[in-house]
């Protein structure tokens, strides 16, 4: 099987650790990943604001670059619903029958992490340690757009050393949605602090999620809360093994403090420096 990784603009500029632990883990569960130089933005930045024309470049830089690909593999719940929901609405807006069979042919082959691992691999223990407490947050685009279901907590329930506890009221939404934070910014930080106080009851070391933009949001405001909770995408938690953990250290740094790396072993940061 060919397989991409579609690392999305807000993981390749800010959290460059997660596209590189999916590389990590699906290279040990056997795949051949290869990384599209040429790939950008999926455009959902564009479409969510009302600026479907200028996505529609975008839309065309998708299908060229990973068209040819067998599975296109995504760490975001966000992204790839734009790309399974929003592409097809894009190139029907334009008039592009080329362009829609193309997004056809290609979305089904499109697939958020967990996804890929349960559905396509039918893999749910991926051989992973991580000896933490941990709570987990469903992002509402894997939630409600692509419908992950349960897939993600059965990864981590397969987790080895792990001590998983569930996130009170779990399904609602932190309160990011992308530009919504900015736009009505008193709303989403009522959301996110219901959020980030649920996150502390659980007394868990690390919030998981699927998306690295709803950990950005809710990770901020615990932060701000000096709670001494980290947050790590499940991509990261499902890399760690035993011989090379990717462990989170909370007593290394002043409680609170906005920092979301984490260490390997022999101490080499995580962040920016996965194999």
């Amino acid at each position: 099987m060919r397989v991409a990784l579609f690392a999305t603009c807000f993981n390749d500029t800010m959290w460059p650790s997660t596209p590189k632990a999916v590389v990590t883990l699906l290279e040990r569960l056997g795949c051949q990943v290869e990384f599209p130089r040429a790939q950008t933005c999926c455009g959902q930045m564009f479409t969510n604001t009302g600026y479907a024309a200028e996505s529609v470049p975008l839309v065309r830089a998708f299908v060229e670059v990973f068209g040819a690909y067998d599975a296109v593999v995504v760490p975001s719940g966000s992204c790839t619903g734009s790309v399974r929901e929003q592409h097809a609405g894009l190139a029907r807006r334009v008039g592009d029958a080329g362009l829609e069979r193309a997004v056809e042919e290609l979305s089904p082959r499109v697939h958020e992490l967990s996804e890929f691992l349960v559905d396509v691999l039918g893999v749910v223990d991926v051989g992973a340690y991580f000896p933490h407490r941990v709570t987990y947050h469903p992002t509402c685009h894997s939630l409600r757009m692509i419908r992950v279901g349960d897939g993600p907590l059965r990864l981590l329930q397969a987790v080895r050393g792990i001590d998983l506890v569930p996130l009170p009221a779990a399904e609602e939404c932190c309160g990011f949605g992308g530009t919504f934070a900015m736009k009505n910014s008193d709303v989403s930080v009522a959301m996110g602090s219901d959020k980030a106080r649920r996150v502390r009851e659980t007394g868990a070391e690390v919030l998981v999620a699927g998306d690295n933009s709803c950990l950005a949001h809710v990770g901020g405001l615990l932060s701000r809360q000096r709670a001494g909770v980290r947050t790590l995408h499940l991509a990261e938690v499902l890399a760690s093994t035993e011989d090379t953990p990717w462990r989170v250290d909370v007593s290394a740094r002043p409680r609170g403090r906005a920092d979301t790396s984490t260490r390997r072993g022999g101490g080499e940061g995580v962040r920016g420096s996965a194999r």
